[in-house]
């Protein structure tokens, strides 16, 4: 595309350059002026920098600035310069850091691919971090990154970290929880959980040592990161992946989500076996409340049949929870000290909680023993009635 012709896209698809900035005195003026090349549609939000940025900004009459008082976290930042977007009238944003390690001439890449996917899509950058000058840490924490970002989310990208993004401000999140830099995790993390495509798309980068000041406090930052991605794994397991399967039901046919869903005639017999397996052990494990979302998330994360080990799952209908508590109880009975006369009291949820210990004993021990027996007989009947192809 010509310059002329990014210049028009940029002001049809409503799309401005957002760059939060925290004292990067020595690259900001090259990042802007790199960046009126191709349009003066420019939001940059002046996270309390102290430095010489107040007086460089003030050269730029033609551009919106947002000064704060103190510095808060890029997170802050950029939920704050999204919100002047749309206020402004913007549909994408394009981020671009302020310590010069992007290139204004990579905005083109970003229009381009925005205008072959025809549809709201969040681009990232996607960095050569493999080439000479690029910190060891910054390799490893990119790799650390993109690892949890396909954990939650089932989408492989090659880099995550970068902030060189587009993103549809119509379709992301309105409310965040975290205001510093695993707000960019957060961020594209619940934009994939909205079903909106999440794509690298090639940029260069430039690391120099003489210029460049970089804000990330690994031991502080990292921590943060650390947590947010253990709350982010927690909520897939037990919302996300059984949200989507949910849905996914609803949207199929009934004799579509049989074949694909319940037959999925391309899963093998000791798969279909495992499934029946893990869906009992849950059913009658002790993990009241969440056997239902716990056995959809392992069946997805290991590619089991989702429907066979939801329906086992359901061993614990209410008919038969009587007869797994005495079970339980009985086996769990010689595991304990004293004496449980369970035997001769109602078999209901205060005995349970009256005899904790031995209930959960000897619940995991019935749920192994059960799973383990149902599952090999029903892959023995499989194996009869319709035999694994060599």
């Amino acid at each position: 595309m010509t310059i002329q012709e990014v210049q028009n896209a940029i002001s049809e698809k409503k799309i401005c350059i957002l760059i939060p900035t925290y004292n990067n005195e020595k690259t900001l003026k090259r990042v802007i002026d790199g960046v009126l090349d191709y349009t003066e549609s420019i939001i940059v939000v002046n996270d309390g920098s102290t430095d010489s940025t107040n007086q460089i900004l003030s050269s730029y009459s033609q551009i919106s600035i947002f000064s704060l008082s103190e510095n808060k976290g890029k997170g802050n930042a950029l939920k704050i310069g999204f919100r002047k977007a749309k206020e402004l009238g913007f549909d994408f944003a394009i981020t671009i850091d302020s310590d010069g390690q992007h290139y204004p001439d990579d905005i083109p890449v970003f229009v381009e691919a925005l205008l072959e996917k025809k549809e709201d899509v969040l681009l990232i950058g996607n960095r050569n971090m493999s080439q000479d000058g690029i910190p060891r840490k910054s390799s490893f924490g990119n790799n650390f990154s993109n690892f949890w970002f396909w954990f939650e989310t089932g989408i492989k990208l090659e880099d995550t970290q970068s902030g060189y993004r587009l993103y549809p401000l119509n379709k992301i999140p309105k409310k965040y929880f975290t205001p510093k830099f695993e707000f960019e995790i957060e961020i594209i993390v619940r934009t994939a959980w909205r079903h909106i495509p999440v794509k690298n798309v090639p940029v260069k980068v430039l690391y120099d040592p003489a210029e460049r000041v970089s804000h990330f406090r690994p031991f502080k930052d990292f921590t943060r990161i650390s947590i947010l991605n253990t709350i982010l794994v927690f909520i897939t397991l037990i919302y996300i992946i059984p949200r989507n399967f949910i849905r996914n039901f609803k949207k199929k046919s009934l004799r579509k989500f049989i074949k694909e869903d319940v037959l999925e005639s391309d899963g093998s017999n000791c798969n279909k076996a495992f499934s029946i397996a893990l869906g009992i052990f849950f059913g009658l494990s002790p993990f009241w409340g969440f056997q239902t979302a716990l056995v959809i998330s392992l069946s997805v994360l290991f590619k089991l049949n989702k429907v066979l080990a939801f329906v086992a799952s359901n061993i614990s209908l209410p008919p038969f929870i009587p007869f797994i508590i005495a079970g339980s109880l009985f086996i769990g009975a010689p595991f304990v000290s004293g004496e449980s006369d369970f035997l001769n009291h109602d078999l209901d949820f205060e005995l349970v909680k009256n005899n904790l210990l031995q209930y959960v004993i000897g619940s995991f021990i019935l749920a192994t023993t059960v799973a383990t027996i149902f599952g090999l007989g029903f892959y023995f009947f499989l194996n009869k009635v319709n035999p694994d192809k060599p």
